[in-house]
């Protein structure tokens, strides 16, 4: 890997946990209490991704606009590192006219014709719509890619079964990814899984199954470009799991009185850029330049979204489709 592909790399970190840092602060403006959902700048409840951005700029380095990613209820990463516009981005998740569902949606259903974007709360709901996009590439005749993103609690779901039987058999171009951050929403994986890793699964099913343990974004990028070129020849599907971290609460309220492990974690960004200044690729000059320009596009695209005005009340029954 050169070194312009790992400055690539810490760049879409440094990006997506600037974005994440600032909706924090502006998700707890105005609310009172706390808790309180529905009041403040951006409603509804919010799940950031801080800790788990190694896994999305691994993955998505190998993709373009063309190919299609669908991502989980923490999908910020992944739509920052897909090339989604900031703008939109926070125009959707402050519920603004503006965003990409015309504030409809909000931060757990974001949909994105332009990368081939999007994601629900449901969970291992994106697998299928993965499948089918991936199906629809491949009648086509295209070399284009779909990456369908869960976490290691969804990967019990039927969904997920059903998708990797289906996918294996098809020999779709389709790329699992599975972010193991230990505790699914607040349960060890131990207690709710009877293997120590998803990645044996894949096996199970004929696929190619890998497993990065340290979170690492280069040993990310290994996998992920390994997994592409064999989806984009047309030589079937493959399993990624990375063994990532949750830096904050599964959602932001959450005291995670059950987390035994928050005075050990290590945040992958500064993790990297330590290894990256020792190989003299990253100086401290050039992370300050970098984390200025990445500040300055979450500025703007805040900023953009403040101005936007809200939905309508009388546009209430508009975009509704049940």
């Amino acid at each position: 890997m050169d070194s312009q592909t790992r400055l690539g790399l810490y760049k879409t970190m440094v990006l997506s946990r600037s974005f994440e840092e600032a909706i924090l602060r502006d998700y707890h403006a105005d609310k009172k209490p706390a808790w309180d959902i529905g009041a403040g700048l951006i409603p509804g409840e919010m799940h950031l991704s801080a800790g788990q951005e190694p896994v999305a700029a691994g993955v998505c380095a190998h993709l373009t606009a063309d190919d299609a990613v669908t991502a989980t209820h923490r999908p910020h990463h992944f739509a920052i590192a897909h090339g989604m516009d900031l703008r939109l981005l926070a125009a959707e998740i402050f519920g603004r006219e503006t965003g990409l569902g015309k504030g409809r949606g909000g931060h757990m259903h974001l949909f994105d014709p332009s990368t081939h974007f999007s994601c629900s709360g449901i969970i291992a709901e994106g697998y299928p719509p993965a499948l089918g996009q991936a199906f629809a590439f491949k009648r086509q005749g295209k070399d284009r890619v779909a990456v369908a993103v869960t976490g290691e609690g969804a990967a019990n779901q039927g969904g997920f079964h059903e998708s990797v039987n289906l996918a294996s058999l098809w020999k779709l171009p389709v790329v699992f990814v599975i972010e193991d951050n230990d505790w699914a929403i607040s349960v060890p994986r131990d207690s709710s899984t009877s293997i120590r890793s998803n990645a044996v699964r894949a096996s199970s099913y004929g696929i190619r199954g890998a497993r990065i343990q340290d979170n690492s974004v280069e040993g990310v990028w290994d996998a992920a470009k390994t997994a592409i070129e064999k989806a984009r020849a047309g030589e079937g599907p493959s399993l990624i799991e990375v063994h990532t971290v949750r830096l904050w609460g599964h959602f932001e309220g959450d005291a995670q009185a059950y987390r035994d492990d928050l005075g050990s974690l290590i945040d992958p960004i500064p993790a990297y850029a330590s290894q990256l200044e020792s190989d003299g690729v990253l100086t401290t000059e050039l992370a300050g330049k970098i984390l200025k320009e990445a500040k300055r596009q979450v500025d703007d695209a805040v900023e953009f979204a403040k101005s936007s005005p809200l939905p309508s009340a009388a546009d209430a029954e508009k975009y509704v489709f049940a």
